[in-house]
């Protein structure tokens, strides 16, 4: 009897990973840095920016989370899955106080806090500093996101002709970039 095959030929019942949940498949070759996500950063940074931040003035998740996309300049905003569960250790430690505050829970710190951030606040990298050396003006992120909001507006609204357009820019565009990375930093044709 042979087993059952879903239409994908895999074998019934056979769990399928997901890529981002510790699958071998969710990491980039052998540097093991994650595909995806928008300026993740490891739980260590979330816990030092709480930490400088409610060091400043007591704030809440929200806060925080916009706090943290300030200071870094938009590059990273951390979810509230990474900020609520930090809040929390941070709590069990005794080095922040949670207050409830007009309906949201409001994060202070301890005095243990406050020592701990005075002894530790010179020796830890800063938590704000881009992810990367990248500054502004090589971040790609925008003009895609804008090249992309374009290429939605000609599938919802233009003509046939026009898509078919708009495929060929971009079939030249790939191109083009792949010419960059075979020519070198340069454009090419300069």
């Amino acid at each position: 009897m042979h087993p059952m095959r879903d239409r994908d030929g895999r074998t019934a019942g056979r769990r399928h990973h997901h890529p981002r949940r510790g699958h071998p498949a969710a990491f980039d070759g052998p540097t093991g840095h994650r595909r995806g996500g928008r300026g993740r950063a490891a739980r260590g940074d979330v816990r030092a920016a709480v930490l400088l931040l409610v060091a400043e003035q007591p704030m809440h998740g929200y806060q925080l989370m916009q706090a943290i996309a300030d200071r870094s300049g938009g590059r990273w905003t951390p979810s509230p899955g990474a900020i609520y569960p930090t809040i929390s250790q941070l709590e069990d430690e005794g080095l922040v106080a949670i207050t409830a505050e007009a309906g949201r829970k409001l994060v202070t710190l301890t005095d243990a806090g406050r020592r701990h951030v005075g002894e530790g606040r010179e020796t830890w990298a800063d938590p704000f500093a881009g992810r990367g050396t990248a500054d502004p003006a090589t971040d790609l992120r925008d003009p895609l996101e804008q090249l992309h909001a374009a290429v939605r507006q000609i599938a919802r609204t233009g003509t046939d002709a026009q898509r078919a357009a708009a495929a060929n820019v971009l079939a030249d565009a790939r191109r083009s970039l792949y010419l960059l990375l075979a020519d070198g930093p340069e454009a090419p044709g300069a």
